[in-house]
């Protein structure tokens, strides 16, 4: 099985391409804006920018790769709005519209956003028959991009990620920024962070990477839109507390710097994942603790200097 993934050097996509890889007989070929190697070699190398890429050209290249199914991990989380339009809401459709030309047997499974939900009526999950009503430039594009999927006439299913944590969250994520500000303040230090009282789901990455393996080998057509998360709403707080132990942090965590534009907003957001059990029999096996543990290891690990 011949499986490309757009977005491989990513956190999620990274994490996506190492487990698709271990499925018995995969060829995985990893995707993105630049040649450089992940975790193949230079000729498991597909280059695409889906922001700027030209149709013909990427039906061209899909052509000749002739994939069986095709992840796109790929997207941008941060800055302008042409960024965040083109990464989000121009690359998905321009997929679906090269995949339909070139490759229309394919499986697309698509990474969209617990942001495209916005704030729910109350503390309640969200299911997947919910409205979708973005609070910010970011879930506005993300929810383009699901559209521009759901409504292709391809094999196609969205994946709605939660807020994944787990090993090499980048700083642009509360959990990796967290872990890179404990570094910064050394064992008894403060870490100024904004205020950390809104809940969310928050789920492993390789938990999602399961739930990706699961889409990509289901048989038969799948719902258009499932949910990913742990189904269950922690305080952003349990984060840096769970952080703070894998980091013997012995400081003080001050809640009155920056924070998120978006936490204000949406206060409480929690998954329903009844539809990952039925449609995927995916569940997700990682509990917070272990995801931030691991987090903190590979974050020490990689700011050891080099030997």
């Amino acid at each position: 099985m011949r499986i490309l993934v757009l977005g491989a050097g990513g956190f999620l996509g990274g994490h996506t391409a190492r487990r698709l890889r271990a499925l018995p007989g995969a060829r995985v070929t990893d995707g993105g804006r630049t040649p450089a190697r992940t975790h193949g070699t230079l000729d498991d190398r597909f280059t695409a920018d889906l922001a700027t890429a030209d149709g013909p050209g990427l039906a061209d290249a899909l052509r000749a790769l002739a994939p069986d199914a095709v992840v796109n991990c790929a997207g941008a989380t941060g800055g302008s709005p042409l960024t965040l339009a083109g990464a989000n809401a121009r690359g998905p459709a321009l997929l679906c519209e090269a995949l339909q030309a070139a490759a229309p047997d394919a499986r697309l499974v698509h990474l969209g956003s617990a942001a495209e939900y916005g704030a729910p009526d109350g503390p309640r999950p969200s299911a997947e028959s919910d409205p979708a009503r973005p609070l910010g430039l970011y879930g506005a594009t993300k929810l383009a991009g699901t559209l521009a999927v759901t409504e292709s006439p391809l094999d196609a299913v969205v994946l709605r990620v939660f807020n994944p944590v787990g090993p090499y969250a980048p700083e642009a994520t509360l959990p990796g920024r967290l872990a890179a500000e404990l570094r910064r303040a050394g064992p008894d230090g403060t870490v100024a962070v904004g205020d950390l009282s809104a809940c969310r789901d928050f789920v492993d990455a390789r938990d999602v990477a399961d739930a990706v393996a699961r889409a990509v080998t289901a048989p038969g057509p799948l719902p258009r839109l499932i949910n990913i998360g742990s189904g269950a709403a922690r305080p952003a707080r349990a984060l840096a507390e769970g952080l703070a132990r894998a980091a013997g942090f012995r400081g003080r965590v001050d809640e009155g710097g920056h924070g998120s534009r978006r936490s204000p907003a949406v206060p409480w957001q929690q998954a329903d994942i009844t539809t990952a059990r039925t449609a995927l029999d995916w569940t997700p096996r990682r509990p917070l603790d272990d995801s931030l543990a691991d987090l903190w290891a590979a974050h020490d690990r990689s700011a050891e200097p080099a030997r």
